[in-house]
C-alpha cells in the first residue's frame, strides 16, 4: 500500500529532525549524562518549511 507524502516539504537544514539532544560529555551525580536539547533555528523546531514564493519582479 502506498504511503502518503507530507504536503509541506521537510526543512532543508535539519531534514525533518527538528530537535536533537547533544551530550556534553559530563555526567550528573546519579550517573546520567548531561544533555542539551537544541531546536533547528531555520524552521523553529517544526521540521517543515514554507515553500518560498516565486520570484516577483517589483518596480521597473
Amino acid at each position: 500500500m502506498p504511503q502518503h507524502t507530507p504536503t509541506t516539504p521537510a526543512c532543508r537544514d535539519c531534514h525533518g529532525f527538528s530537535t536533537v539532544a547533544i551530550t556534553t560529555g559530563t555526567r550528573h551525580r546519579d550517573g546520567t549524562r548531561a544533555t542539551l536539547h537544541v531546536t533547528c533555528p531555520a524552521c523553529n523546531g517544526t521540521g517543515h518549511t514554507i515553500a518560498a514564493p516565486a520570484l516577483i519582479r517589483a518596480g521597473r
